[in-house]
């Protein structure tokens, strides 16, 4: 998944007034793959390009024990947990924060072939649902909306905001899924997928900064 991983971090600032903001959501929601593609460029994780790994997605995602394993994935839930407790001294901030990063694994888990692990071990997981587009595509789209559309009505401001960052989300989305393949997986395609997160990242701070939960006092 690619914008998909953000509709938590969408539900977690629609569901309460004690959320984080929306540019903290959103490096939540992506954070193992930050980590995952930092790891990549310094070689402590490896992916390469398989035209054949599935229908809609060419990669090879054969070593990323410290990311996309379910305990890795614990570990930096729990970080960036705390993290957020000692930064905002709220114990419900950082559980919503905590609960978006756990998401990415088991978002990954519905559409990844078997690659994932639960602890870095030989045994894999994934529903592999990226060799069905008509199933992905629908799924991916859909929860995206959904949690879109429950955080516009959640909160208040400016429209115009929050439909940049849609648009500019789909627009990645549809570059990753029918813009032309890599030939090679090398640091430029790590640094372009880190430059997407980190544009993604910057508009919804825009966004979080100019809108306001409805419960939220004063």
């Amino acid at each position: 998944m690619f914008i998909g991983h953000f509709a938590p971090a969408f539900a977690a600032a629609a569901i309460s007034p004690r959320a984080p903001k929306l540019g903290t959501l959103f490096v939540a929601a992506q954070l193992v793959d930050w980590a995952f593609f930092v790891f990549a460029l310094v070689g402590l994780e490896k992916m390469r390009v398989d035209a054949d790994a599935t229908v809609m997605v060419p990669f090879d995602l054969y070593h990323m024990p410290y990311t996309h394993s379910l305990l890795g994935t614990a570990v930096w839930a729990a970080l960036f947990a705390l993290f957020i407790r000692s930064r905002d001294r709220d114990s419900g901030a950082a559980l919503l924060a905590g609960l978006v990063v756990a998401s990415h694994w088991l978002l990954d888990f519905l559409t990844h072939r078997p690659d994932l692990t639960l602890a870095g071990g030989e045994e894999t997981y994934g529903l592999a649902l990226w060799n069905l587009p008509y199933v992905a595509i629908p799924l991916e789209i859909g929860i995206t909306l959904a949690a879109f559309v429950w955080y516009l009505r959640r909160t208040r401001g400016p429209i115009g905001p929050p439909l940049i960052l849609m648009a500019v989300l789909l627009v990645f989305q549809a570059i990753n899924w029918f813009g032309p393949a890599p030939v090679e997986a090398n640091w430029m395609l790590y640094l372009q997928a880190l430059l997407a997160f980190g544009i993604a990242t910057l508009i919804a701070r825009w966004v979080g900064n100019n809108r306001w939960h409805k419960r939220a006092r004063g």
